[in-house]
């Protein structure tokens, strides 16, 4: 019991740090501890402490770097005991492996290599020379993790600041529009940052680094120039950090504002399609290089390993890493690194229903909802609580009000339906399982497993795919609602007679929200009430910008044409820049779909003409072949091996396979993996029809 108590310590440690990812209250705990042992000596290097502290800033990391660092050190602390004691753990195994295997192993080792034959006396050394061997795998493992935890800790840092720098260089453009937009309108400077700050979730990351600006100057009274010069420092896109020094420039010198906006606005309007290049170029490499490792590489081994074990020797424990572990991991890996480096061009973080809901509820309190002079004391807690237990009961009464919405704001939702249907069509199908081998058992279930899963990918699949395809109609037709709006307020027409011409014109699918809009203005509500209303009953982030612009020019002036022209451009821009980019990504979607039929020819080749072949060729070998196999040519002549074990892997590769390139081609060629579901739930029907065709 005494032996196995530093491992227990090992990993109570572990869990503790652990614990500190979703406890709040653990995290404080180890922030104290890390505080008290290294906080005094992470303050002392000036140097050091000052390049660390301006990468945490460029990954926008909320805390300061005295904590950070502390448990960084902390961390790398406990990973060294831990380490340490793995270690010592490791070494007995080691000692008795090479008792076992060291002889043999030793005698094949080339010449250059001779001297670890010394490793066959380690079984016989002395209690002090084992010591040795146990103190230098435990040094050795532990130094080896805790500087791979120190540097892994400062080296994510830099992958999100790096992905940090892409998202902000894809949203500054329409960022610089909105700032631009609204100077036009004759907007304030500083009301244009402040405003800019409060619709930083709609317009991205850019619009967030720019909004700790804004935050620096109201919350510390720093002047303009100063908090543009230190973001142009601090943001880790060279191209922010080029249009904030220019902007504090320009604010400095005196010159006209709205032309350098101008300038910067039509610049970054023409750089749009050479990034856009740029980033088709990086989306195809990706493309080819997940056909060729992820697709054509598997298939590769496990077509070489089939070989070798019906041939020469049983490989299906290989077989079974390579499907079961290295194809997922190896997958899930491929579509984080892709997430991180791209981001997709012009994404943006949108506001939700709830979160606006939310905001707006927020606002309402802080602005109204101050306790009348004479009011009963009990009063607003009261009311507190019957909105504590609205904000309770809000996802509940979501689902009453209005479910055929509520599914398809949140596609995930439709699992509350599909999944028990999976599991009673899983228990009808599958069950009752026939005692056998674990191959036999496990082929009695996969079917029906399998197609439950495809039934729960289709159901959020055909909802997510209805959604979308609602909200691009509307987001088509945006660009001439904008102009159109324009064209009639610039005529002399007041923001309400315009709302009213243009929602009685035919804008498509945009028409039937317009004149909803119409209404909700024709029944008492303000203009910009009524617009965001339609925005949340859209759920398009194009048409949210669009009417964050509108409503807030509209405070600084009436003639809001030229905003709204700026406006119709930008989202022109994006939405042709958003055609060409799946015009391009189709053919790689296509070289997706084609390199999945080559694994799936392949597996069917391996499974209907090679078993066979080798299987005839064994019996006219040996004049007979067991129940459940083929004589394979062994080391020591002939030996059975499990012919179904190898085809019941082949169906499992495949669908493994179906399920990670249908989500790889959503996401390389639309941009989401939730875009790559409808194509994995075709793929896993081919699949499923390949091998039915095949009687397997």
């Amino acid at each position: 019991m005494i032996r196995h108590l530093p491992l227990a310590v090992a990993v109570l440690c572990c869990i503790l740090l652990a614990a500190g990812l979703v406890s709040r209250r653990v995290d404080l705990f180890i922030t104290r501890i890390s505080l008290r042992l290294f906080g005094e000596y992470v303050a002392g290097d000036e140097t050091r402490r000052e390049r660390q502290r301006q990468l945490l800033r460029a990954a926008h990391v909320s805390g300061t770097h005295r904590v950070y660092a502390s448990k960084t050190l902390l961390y790398a602390g406990i990973f060294l005991f831990v380490g340490s004691v793995v270690g010592v753990y490791l070494g007995g195994p080691l000692v008795l492996l090479i008792e076992a295997v060291g002889e043999e192993v030793t005698l094949t080792l080339p010449p250059s290599l001779a001297f670890l034959t010394v490793l066959n006396d380690l079984p016989d050394a002395s209690f002090a020379e084992l010591l040795v061997v146990y103190l230098l795998s435990s040094v050795t493992l532990g130094a080896a993790v805790a500087v791979g935890t120190y540097y892994a800790r400062w080296e994510l840092l830099s992958q999100r600041a790096a992905a940090r720098a892409s998202q902000i260089d894809a949203t500054l453009p329409r960022t610089v529009a909105f700032i631009y937009a609204l100077s036009r309108s004759g907007m304030a400077f500083p009301a244009v940052m402040n405003t800019l700050a409060k619709h930083e979730e709609v317009y991205g990351e850019a619009a967030s680094e720019l909004a700790v600006a804004v935050r620096d100057m109201n919350a510390f009274g720093t002047d303009a120039l100063t908090a543009l010069q230190r973001t142009a420092k601090r943001t880790p896109s060279e191209d922010l950090s080029e249009f904030s020094e220019n902007l504090a420039a320009v604010l400095g010198s005196g010159q006209s504002l709205s032309r350098f906006l101008r300038a910067q606005y039509e610049r970054y309007q023409a750089e749009a399609e050479s990034k856009q290049e740029q980033y088709l170029e990086l989306l195809s490499t990706f493309a080819e290089a997940y056909v060729t490792v992820f697709v054509a590489g598997p298939l590769f081994f496990i077509t070489i390993l089939v070989v070798i074990g019906l041939v020469l020797e049983d490989t299906l424990a290989l077989l079974r890493v390579m499907v079961y572990l290295a194809i997922p991991l190896a997958t899930f890996g491929f579509v984080v690194y892709v997430d991180s480096v791209t981001g997709g061009p012009g994404s943006s973080k949108t506001v939700t229903l709830e979160e606006q809901a939310t905001d707006e509820r927020t606002v309402g309190v802080t602005d109204g909802g101050s306790v009348r002079e004479g009011a009963v004391d009990g009063q607003w807690e009261t009311n507190k609580e019957r909105l504590a237990a609205h904000d309770r009961l809000r996802s509940a009464l979501d689902w009453v009000a209005a479910p055929v919405d509520h599914v398809l704001r949140n596609p995930a939702s439709t699992a509350v339906i599909t999944v028990p249907i999976a599991v009673i069509w899983i228990g009808l199908t599958a069950f009752p399982v026939t005692i056998g081998s674990p191959t036999r058992m496990i082929a009695q279930v996969d079917g029906a497993i399998i197609g439950g899963v495809a039934f729960v990918l289709l159901g959020y699949a055909v909802v997510y795919e209805i959604d979308k395809r609602r909200t691009r109609k509307l987001e088509v037709e945006i660009p001439d609602f904008l102009d159109r709006f324009a064209r009639i307020n610039e005529a002399g027409t007041s923001i309400v007679g315009s709302l009213r011409r243009v929602a009685g014109s035919d804008l498509g699918a945009l028409t039937p929200e317009l004149r909803r809009t119409e209404r909700d203005v024709n029944w008492g509500a303000d203009v910009t009430t009524a617009f965001h209303r339609t925005a949340r009953r859209v759920r398009s982030s194009t048409l949210t910008r669009a009417v964050a612009l509108i409503t807030n020019s509209m405070q600084a002036s009436g003639d809001i044409g030229p905003v709204l022209r700026i406006a119709a451009d930008e989202t022109r821009a994006t939405e042709r820049l958003r055609r060409e980019r799946k015009q391009v990504m189709l053919t790689y979607l296509i070289v997706i779909y084609l390199s999945f039929l080559v694994f799936l020819g392949i597996i069917a080749a391996l499974t209907v003409s090679f078993i066979p072949a080798i299987e005839g060729a064994n019996i006219g070998a040996t004049g007979d072949v067991s129940p459940d196999g083929i004589a394979g040519i062994g080391g020591d002549g002939f030996e059975d091996i499990d012919v179904f074990e190898y085809e019941l892997i082949f169906f499992h590769a495949s669908v493994i396979q179906a399920i990670c390139s249908g989500l790889v081609a959503g996401q390389l060629g639309e941009g989401s993996v939730r875009d790559g579901v409808k194509h994995a739930v075709i793929l896993l029907a081919i699949t499923g029809i390949a091998f039915v065709l095949m009687g397997l």
